[in-house]
C-alpha cells in the first residue's frame, strides 16, 4: 500500500518545482512564480554568487528571473526546473563577462582581497581559506564544482554546461585537487 501512495505522490505532486513552472507556463499566475522563487530563488543566488561578485550574482538573478517570465512558454517538464534555471543563469553569466571586458581584473581583484586577510585556524577563517581556495579554480572547474555541490548529478551538470560527461569528470577531478592543494599549501603557511 505504501508503494501506491508514493507512486501517487510522485505521480500527482502538484508542488513540485516542475509542476509549479509547467503550471505558470499555461496560467501566468504569478503565486506560483513567487513558490518558485522562495524554494530556488535562495540556491541559484548561491550557485551565482560562487562564480561572481555579489553585485553581480543579483543582477544576473534578476535577469534569470526575469528570463523565466519572459520564456515561461519554453518550459518542457523533460527534466529537473533547476536545471533549466541554472542553464539560463550560467547562460546570463557568461554573457555578462563576454560584455565586461574586465572580468579577469575583475576576478585576480577578488583574489588580491582574499590575500590581505590574515588568517588563523578557526571556523570563519577556515570559511574564508575555502573560499580563497574555490575562488583560484578556473571558471569551469569553479562552476561544475559548484553544480556538483547544490545537488545536480553528473548528468545534469553535463545538460547545464553544454559539455561531455567525461568533460565534466575530468573538471570536478582538477577542481577537487586544486582545492586540496590550495588548502594544503594555506594550512602549512598557517605553520610557519
Amino acid at each position: 500500500m505504501s508503494f501506491a501512495l508514493t507512486l501517487k505522490s510522485k505521480l500527482f505532486d502538484r508542488t513540485s518545482n516542475e509542476n509549479l513552472m509547467m503550471r505558470y507556463a499555461k496560467s501566468g499566475d504569478r503565486a506560483l512564480l513567487t513558490k518558485l522563487y522562495d524554494t530556488c530563488g535562495d540556491d541559484l543566488f548561491h550557485f551565482v554568487l560562487t562564480l561572481s561578485d555579489p553585485t553581480m550574482a543579483k543582477d544576473i538573478c534578476q535577469k534569470t528571473w526575469l528570463k523565466v517570465i519572459e520564456k515561461k512558454h519554453l518550459y518542457q517538464q523533460s527534466g529537473q526546473f533547476k536545471a533549466w534555471l541554472f542553464t539560463m543563469a550560467r547562460n546570463q553569466l557568461i554573457d555578462e563577462f563576454r560584455s565586461n571586458k574586465n572580468s579577469d581584473s575583475e576576478i585576480e581583484q577578488l583574489l588580491d582581497d582574499e590575500q590581505c586577510v590574515e588568517v588563523s585556524l578557526n571556523d570563519e577563517n577556515i570559511s574564508l581559506m575555502f573560499d580563497k581556495a574555490l575562488l583560484s579554480l578556473a571558471f569551469e572547474q569553479r562552476e561544475a564544482f559548484c553544480l556538483q555541490q547544490e545537488g545536480f548529478s553528473l548528468q545534469e551538470i553535463s545538460s547545464i554546461t553544454h559539455c561531455t560527461l567525461e568533460t565534466v569528470k575530468s573538471r570536478l577531478r582538477y577542481a577537487k585537487h586544486n582545492i586540496r592543494k590550495v588548502l594544503s599549501k594555506q594550512c602549512g603557511e598557517q605553520h610557519e
